[in-house]
C-alpha cells in the first residue's frame, strides 16, 4: 500500500446522503458538587459547533482530499441554518437538504472536563419521511448522478434514510456503474440489497448475524452472514482494537474473509472513527480500488482518526505518511511545477477558486503564518511557490537561505491553510503563475497591485489582485539579526 492512492482520488466526487446532525462541544472545568443534587458544576470555558452524523463522513471526504456533496433533512430553525450555511461553507461541503418546518435539526452537545466526556445531551425527534421529502432527497441525487464517482449512505436510525429512498438510489447509482457504501444502524439489512459494501461495526454485525465476534473466526462468519442478508457485493465489518474483518468473494484469498489488525499507535477518542473509514472506503473505491484495498486505505485512516480528540477530520497528508509513501520531499502537498498546473485544472473544473501567493519563506514566523490564513480565507485553495536555494541566494545574498528549500516546503506543506507547494527558479513566480493561472494573486499590503508580479496577467485573465494586511513586528531579517546577536 502506497500514498499514490491519496494523489489519485484528488477532487474524486463523492454523493453523501444520510442522518446529518449538529456536533456541539462545550469545555469547561469541574471543582465542585452541586448543593442542589449530587452532580458536578462545570464551570463553563468554551464552546463549539461542527457537521456531525452523515456530514461528518463529509468533512472528512474533504479533508482526504475529496468533495462532498451532502444531502439530508434539516429542521427550519437555526441550528439548521447554521449547518446548511457557515459550518457546510467552513468545511468545503457542497449542501442540498430539504428544510422541513416543525422538525429540529438533530444536535448532539457533550460536555468535556479534563478532556472527559461527562454528559451528553440529544435534542432530535424521529422522522418519518412522506412522499414529498423523499422525492426531494432523491431529485438531489439524480441532479448530480452523472458527476459523482461514488454514494454513502450514512444511516444513523433517524429517519432519513427509509427504505424507498434507499431503493431508489441504489438502483440509480447501480445504474450509472457508481459504487455505494452503506454505514448500516439497523437489523434489517436487507433494505440495502444491492449495494456495494456494508460497514456495519462489531456489535452491529452480532446483532445482525447472531453472532458474537470477539475473534477473527466469528467476525468471518458474522461477515458471510450479514453478506447473504443484505445481499450485497462485500462486507467491511469494523472490529475497533482488533482491526478489521474484509468479505469480498470477488477478491478474497482462498476464498476466506481477510483480517487486518488494527494500525493505532495511540486512542484518544473513537469518536467519528466510523465516518473516517467509510470516507475513506468511498474514495479509493471512485478511484478504482477493490473493496479490499479501499478496506486497507480506510483502515490506516482509522488509526489516525482514533489517535485525536473529538470528531476530528483526517488529512490528506496524514494518511499518506501512514500509508507508507508521500508526493515530492516526503509531503503529498508538495508537487512540481507540471503537476500542479494539473491539479489546478482540476479544482478549477470542479468550480473552486484557487489563490496563489510566493515568497522565500525562509524562517516561518507569526506574520506569515497570518498572510497564509487570511489568503486561504479568501479563496477555496491557497498555493504557495516558495523560491528555490539559488533563487533565494540572487535575491538575499550567499548567507540566504538559513534552511534549505526542502526544509521550507515541509514546512509550509504542514500549514492547514495551505493546499499545495511548489518551487520556481526564476527571480520571479511570472512563468509559474502564468502556467497555474490562479484566480487571486496574493501578497502583503506592502505591495501595491502595480508592483506585484503577474498581477497585469492575472487580471487580463478575471482574476484579483489582493493585497493582505501585514502583522507588524515581524520579519525574518529581523530574526535572523538577533539570533547573530546572541550568537555573538
Amino acid at each position: 500500500m502506497n500514498a499514490s492512492w491519496v494523489d489519485k482520488w484528488r477532487g474524486a466526487r463523492v454523493f453523501v446522503l444520510g442522518d446529518v446532525m449538529l456536533d456541539r462541544f462545550v469545555y469547561g472545568r469541574v471543582e465542585r458538587v452541586s448543593p442542589e443534587a449530587p452532580i458536578p458544576v462545570l464551570h463553563f470555558q468554551s464552546d463549539k459547533a461542527m457537521l456531525g452524523g452523515a456530514a461528518n463522513v463529509a468533512r472528512n471526504i474533504v479533508g482526504l482530499g475529496g468533495e462532498a456533496i451532502l444531502a439530508g433533512v434539516l429542521g427550519a430553525d437555526a441550528e439548521g441554518d447554521l449547518v446548511a450555511g457557515p459550518l457546510a461553507a467552513a468545511d468545503g461541503v457542497e449542501g442540498r437538504f430539504v428544510r422541513l418546518a416543525g422538525h429540529p435539526t438533530t444536535v448532539k452537545t457533550r460536555f468535556v472536563s479534563g478532556g472527559q466526556q461527562i454528559m451528553r445531551l440529544d435534542v432530535e425527534q424521529p422522522l418519518a419521511l412522506d412522499a414529498e421529502t423523499i422525492d426531494g432527497l432523491y431529485a438531489h441525487f439524480a441532479a448530480v448522478a452523472d458527476r459523482v464517482q461514488a454514494v454513502v449512505l450514512s444511516d444513523y436510525a433517524k429517519g432519513v434514510l427509509a427504505p424507498a429512498l434507499i431503493r431508489r438510489i441504489v438502483d440509480l447509482a447501480r445504474a450509472k456503474g457508481v459504487p455505494v457504501v452503506v454505514d448500516p444502524k439497523t437489523r434489517d439489512v436487507a433494505r440495502y440489497a444491492g449495494a456495494t459494501v456494508l460497514t456495519p461495526n462489531a456489535s452491529e454485525a452480532a446483532m445482525i448475524a447472531g453472532v458474537d465476534c470477539h475473534d477473527d473466526a466469528l467476525a468471518a462468519r458474522a461477515a458471510k452472514v450479514v453478506r447473504d442478508l443484505a445481499e450485497v457485493e462485500a462486507i467491511v465489518l469494523t472490529r475497533g482494537a482488533q482491526g478489521m474483518t474484509v468479505w469480498d468473494p470477488a477478491d478474497a484469498e482462498n476464498g476466506a474473509p481477510a483480517h487486518m489488525p488494527t494500525v493505532a499507535t495511540e486512542v484518544f477518542d473513537v469518536s467519528g472513527a466510523g465516518d473516517t473509514v467509510v470516507a475513506a472506503l468511498s474514495l479509493a473505491l471512485a478511484s478504482g480500488g477493490s473493496v479490499t484495498t479501499a478496506a486497507r486505505i480506510a483502515n490506516a485512516a482509522a488509526g489516525i482518526a482514533v489517535g485525536k480528540r473529538g470528531t476530528a477530520v483526517v488529512r490528506a497528508r496524514e494518511l499518506a505518511k501512514a500509508l507508507g509513501g508521500a508526493g515530492e520531499r516526503g509531503d503529498p502537498k508538495i508537487v512540481d511545477a507540471e503537476t500542479a498546473a494539473a491539479i489546478v485544472a482540476d479544482w478549477k473544473a470542479h468550480g473552486l477558486k484557487v489563490g496563489f501567493t510566493n515568497g522565500c519563506f525562509d524562517l516561518l514566523h507569526p506574520g506569515h503564518v497570518e498572510l497564509l490564513r487570511r489568503s486561504r480565507a479568501a479563496c477555496d485553495r491557497l498555493i504557495v511557490a516558495l523560491n528555490t536555494d539559488a533563487s533565494v541566494r540572487r535575491l538575499k545574498g550567499e548567507t540566504r537561505p538559513v534552511q534549505n528549500e526542502t526544509a521550507r516546503s515541509i514546512v509550509m506543506a504542514a500549514i492547514d491553510s495551505v493546499d499545495l507547494v511548489t518551487l520556481f527558479a526564476d527571480d520571479t513566480p511570472l512563468q509559474l503563475i502564468e502556467l497555474l493561472k490562479p484566480d487571486f494573486l496574493i501578497k502583503g499590503a506592502d505591495y501595491t497591485t502595480a508592483t506585484v508580479v503577474g498581477a497585469d496577467f492575472v487580471m487580463a485573465n478575471g482574476g484579483k489582485v489582493l493585497l493582505v494586511p501585514l502583522e507588524a513586528g515581524h520579519s525574518t531579517t529581523s530574526m535572523i539579526a538577533r539570533a547573530n546577536a546572541g550568537a555573538a
